[in-house]
Formats: C-alpha cells, sequence, structure tokens
C-alpha cells in the first residue's frame, strides 16, 4: 500500500486524488484547486496496485477497462488529465514513467513491434481501421476525417475545423488544374475526393484497410467521380507511376522508424521532376521515444509517434527539399476532445457495437490521446517536400492565398 500511496503523493501536487483501497481504507492526496479536477477512484481489489506502479499506462489501462479501477467522481478523462496536468512535458521528468525491467521489456517489444514489413503492416492497420463503420460514425465529422483537424478559433464545430485542415493542406500542395495526386493512407477518401472537387486534380487513394477501401470507392462512385478519383488495396511500396503532387495525413505513424529511408525514397521515386509533397502526421515535441505500451497492446499495433529528427535524417541524402515546416500544438487536443465527448454521447451504441470493455478501453485511448497533446510531449507536424527548388513560389504568401481562395468556391 505504502508504495502506490507514494506514486500518487509524487504524481498529485495540485487537485485532489482521493482513493478508496480494496481493504477499506482511504487515501487522498494534492491539494484542491480551481485549475485541476478533484476525482475519486476505488479500486476492487489489491492485485491492481502493483501493476499500476509497475506500468503506470498499461496498468491504469487495464484495471479500468476490466471494472478493477472504478471511477466514482469525474471521468477517465479528468483522471488522466489530473495525472498529466500535474506532469507537464515541458516541466521537466514525469513521474508517470514506467519503471524498471518494465522499461526494458517495452522498450524491446517496441523494436520487435515497429519494423513493419508489408504483410504485418496489413494486419497492423487492420486491427483498427477494420472495425465497424459505425463506431467510426459515432465519433467522427460528416467527412470522417481521422486525424488533427485544423481550428482556427478553438470555438468552431468539429466539421468545419475538418474542412478547414483540408484547405490547409491543399493550399500547401499548390495544385493546378490537370494535375495527378497520390494520396497514401487515404482513409474513407474524404481529402481525396476534396482534392478533386475544388481543384479538378485526377487522385489516386491508397489504403491497407479493406473496410476503408469499400467506403472511399463507393463515396466516389455517389459523387459520379470514380473516374477522376480512385482507389486501390495497396501498399505504398507496390504503387507504380509518376505523381506532381503526394499527400499522407496520419498514416506515418505507421511506416515504423525502420522503413523510413524506404518511405522517402519511394515518394521521391513517385514525384515528377517537379512534385510537391506534403506530410502530415502526429510528432513528438521532443526525442525519439518508444511506444506507450496500452496503445502498442490494444489501439495501434507497429504504430510509433516520429521525433521530427527521425524524419529530417530519414530524408537526408534523398535529393529533395524540406520546403516547409509547421508545428500544430494544441489542435489535436482539441480535435480529441470533440472525439471523446461524442463517444460518451453514444456510449450506449458502442456498447450495443462491441461491449462495456471496448468502451472503456476505446474512452480511454481518446482521453489518453487528449492530455498526451493538451499536457505532453505531443504534436502535429506538417512538412512539405520538393524535388526541385524552382517548383514552389519564393515565399509563402500562396499558401494562404489558395486557402482562402479555396473558401471561396462554390461546389456544384
Amino acid at each position: 500500500m505504502a508504495l502506490i500511496d507514494m506514486f500518487f503523493a509524487r504524481a498529485v501536487q495540485k487537485g485532489q486524488l482521493t482513493v478508496h483501497h480494496a481493504n477499506g481504507s482511504t487515501g487522498r492526496f494534492g491539494t484542491p484547486d480551481p485549475g485541476f479536477p478533484d476525482v475519486t477512484i476505488r479500486f476492487t481489489d489489491r492485485k491492481v496496485l502493483t501493476s499500476i506502479v509497475r506500468d503506470p499506462s498499461l496498468g491504469a489501462a487495464e484495471a479500468f477497462m476490466d471494472g478493477r479501477l472504478v471511477i466514482e467522481q469525474g471521468d477517465i478523462r479528468d483522471l488522466l488529465v489530473l495525472f498529466k496536468k500535474n506532469n507537464l512535458w515541458e516541466a521537466g521528468e514525469s513521474k508517470l514513467k514506467a519503471r524498471g525491467m518494465r522499461l526494458v521489456a517495452n522498450a524491446v517489444l517496441h523494436r520487435l513491434d515497429r519494423y513493419n514489413q508489408a504483410r504485418q503492416s496489413k494486419r497492423n492497420v487492420a486491427h483498427h481501421y477494420d472495425l465497424s463503420d459505425r463506431l467510426y460514425d459515432l465519433f467522427l465529422d460528416v467527412d470522417r476525417q481521422y486525424s488533427c483537424a485544423y481550428f482556427t478559433d478553438p470555438a468552431v464545430s468539429l466539421e468545419q475545423a475538418q474542412v478547414d485542415k483540408k484547405a490547409h493542406i491543399a493550399a500547401k500542395l499548390a495544385l493546378r488544374p490537370g494535375m495527378r495526386v497520390l494520396d497514401i493512407g487515404c482513409g474513407w477518401g474524404g481529402m481525396a475526393l476534396y482534392l478533386h472537387r475544388k481543384t479538378g486534380a485526377e487522385v489516386l487513394g491508397v489504403t491497407l484497410s479493406e473496410e476503408q477501401l469499400k467506403v472511399a470507392r463507393r463515396r466516389a462512385e455517389e459523387a459520379g467521380v470514380a473516374d477522376k478519383v480512385r482507389f486501390e488495396l495497396i501498399d505504398y511500396r507496390a504503387v507504380q507511376g509518376q505523381f506532381d503532387r503526394i499527400v499522407s495525413v496520419g498514416m506515418f505513424e505507421h511506416v515504423g522508424p525502420p522503413q523510413y529511408r524506404t518511405f522517402f525514397a519511394k515518394c521521391r521515386e513517385l514525384l515528377t521532376p517537379d512534385g510537391v509533397m506534403l506530410l502530415h502526421t502526429i510528432g513528438r515535441a521532443g526525442g525519439p521515444g518508444v511506444t506507450d505500451h496500452f496503445t502498442a497492446k490494444y489501439i495501434f499495433p507497429g504504430g510509433y509517434i516520429p521525433a521530427l529528427s527521425e524524419i529530417v535524417r530519414a530524408h537526408e541524402g534523398n535529393k529533395m527539399f524540406l520546403t516547409d515546416v509547421e508545428v500544430l500544438r494544441r489542435h489535436y487536443g482539441f480535435t480529441l476532445a470533440h472525439w471523446y465527448d461524442r463517444a460518451v454521447a453514444a456510449k450506449q451504441a458502442i456498447v450495443d457495437l462491441y461491449d462495456e470493455r471496448f468502451f472503456r478501453m476505446w474512452t480511454f485511448y481518446l482521453a489518453g490521446s487528449q492530455v498526451s497533446f493538451d499536457y505532453g510531449g505531443m504534436v502535429n507536424y506538417q512538412l512539405q517536400f520538393a524535388r526541385s527548388r524552382d517548383a514552389l513560389p519564393l515565399t509563402r504568401d500562396y499558401m494562404l492565398e489558395e486557402e482562402r481562395r479555396l473558401h471561396e468556391v462554390v461546389e456544384a
């Protein structure tokens, strides 16, 4: 008992955590603070304490999923905010890290898990993206954008922020009529369809998710543009041809560091001599790290969030210019807050699709992701690359001008 109490006392300074232990004792940690939530939890058995001390993220997640960690005041997001806000990334060493041999074991598993050969990549994608269509409809925007939105104001709707994200990215692509675009990791087709609708570009979207492919093709058929916006079930490494532009949103997180050089070499091969590429990815604000055990086990097997240094090293020597870098610091936190609220509002529907344990797992994932952007070291990077030094205008002014124009384009 003393060990877990020492952990809570170190981790919670502001806000108050009340803990009811399985033996009937109660501990209180921290000091009430209006900027921090007050949370009350109850442990139903003693074994959960050891698992939390050994690996806080996985131990707490599994205990919550199994109903052995019960939240009696607040919700799972409040609990994670309480811990993460007390341990801000920029403040220094976190008190929430796994300890001892668990750190070693997690690092070994991480290295094995992230290699991502083509066959393994397809299995990893299916694990997450081939879930029920209905699940994603319950918490995403109407265009099913499963990536960071772009909030020109935190108060705008999720739908508007996702439209603004597509315009923001399209503007950086500097598209002209008649261009061919490759969308690597096209999801349910929203970005590809938007680019064609707004600019007339012909787009090929590639994915490893059979469920996403079905939806994307159906949407293109329904829009009457299946001859201009095509979708294929194919690994990016197997794509052939030449493209004026490449866009990849929310896919690089699944590539795996051992494949980074392969990824950039393939993209350069696929680009025309005047080609431009826009890569949108979650990134680490600090140096390289490891994927937490909960995410690797339950959410994104094979997934890894890159540090900017890892991306830069991977494209060096590839003879492409890194022409623009933008860091989106708060945007994914705002996005995930919307997703979490919508998932909680749809609890019964999600339980009906799966079960209570899945619902708790999913909300832990969304809440944990949100606090990682709000208080941790996660950001989003948008990186623009070009094969030629003359492929793009000299200044960034064209991006703002094109973004405004895209918002003014009236769709038929």
